[in-house]
């Protein structure tokens, strides 16, 4: 089952991704409503999307059966009071606000409202986004159904538990930044070396793409396909070494476990 109408609070860059990717697939831009402050913004959408945009978020709310809190967590307060009596109505909102529990927001809301934590990233506005998802305590089975097709329609999404959303967000939803910063590390090292900044970077970037794809395709561990680049005493393993020495995985993993307590201090205010 389709919703009749899709209702965005909030317009950003977050809000856009999901937005491009909607409408690229089957859902029309002229059953999208998109409350947000700024005009300029609202005009952007409403031209790129065909979307409905208003200043308004309680019109936005009042017409749509699902909506989507795409807002600073540090708006909440100020966003939501207002229009909680028009979402304590039967509305299913899905929230993508870092660090927030269902359990905050069934508080600001009162009643039984049914609610949806999502957390995606913003290669969904290409339509390969990494979600997850929980259910708050009155969401429905079908409710956490329809918003996994939602979120499946701008790439891969997987239902979680809501202790695990906090690791969530510091991995696949700040994880697009770390490998941005690897692609361009890397190209860096192909300048470096003698190449153009251009082909450095085509070739960075399709081999970050090329390597994700093998693992999703083969089912392999990535240890496993690195081996097999690795030949003894080769050009490969000397790199790893680099790595290594360099601190590389150490550095992965205390950037998704900084960014995941961030997480947990947003939600605590």
């Amino acid at each position: 089952m389709q919703p009749e109408k899709i209702g965005f609070i909030g317009g950003g860059n977050m809000a856009e991704a999901l937005i491009k990717g909607l409408t690229a697939g089957t859902f029309p831009g002229a059953r999208i409503l998109v409350g947000e402050p700024r005009e300029s913004q609202r005009q952007a959408l409403a031209s790129a999307y065909g979307v409905e945009a208003h200043e308004d978020n309680r019109t936005v709310v009042q017409e749509c059966d699902v909506l989507i809190l795409a807002v600073k967590p540090q708006l909440l307060t100020d966003v939501l009071t207002p229009l909680a009596d028009a979402l304590s109505e039967g509305k299913l909102l899905l929230s993508i606000l870092a660090g927030v529990s269902t359990a905050a927001l069934e508080a600001y809301l009162g009643g039984a409202p049914r609610v949806v934590r999502v957390m995606p990233n913003t290669p969904a506005l290409i339509g390969q986004g990494a979600s997850a998802l929980c259910a708050g305590r009155y969401a429905t089975a079908e409710d956490l159904r329809l918003s996994k097709r939602l979120l499946e329609s701008v790439g891969l999404a997987r239902v979680v538990a809501e202790r695990e959303m906090d690791a969530v967000t510091g991995l696949s939803g700040s994880g697009p930044a770390y490998v941005y910063t690897f692609i361009e590390a890397l190209a860096d090292g192909g300048v470096a070396q003698g190449l153009s900044r251009e082909t450095a970077l085509a070739l960075a970037a399709q081999t970050v793409a090329g390597a994700a794809r093998m693992v999703l395709e083969t089912g392999e561990h990535p240890a496993q396909l690195r081996d097999r680049v690795c030949s003894p005493g080769g050009t490969t393993i000397a790199g790893v070494r680099a790595l290594e020495d360099g601190g590389m995985r150490a550095a992965l993993m205390d950037a998704v476990g900084r960014a995941a307590r961030r997480s947990e201090e947003l939600g605590r205010g």
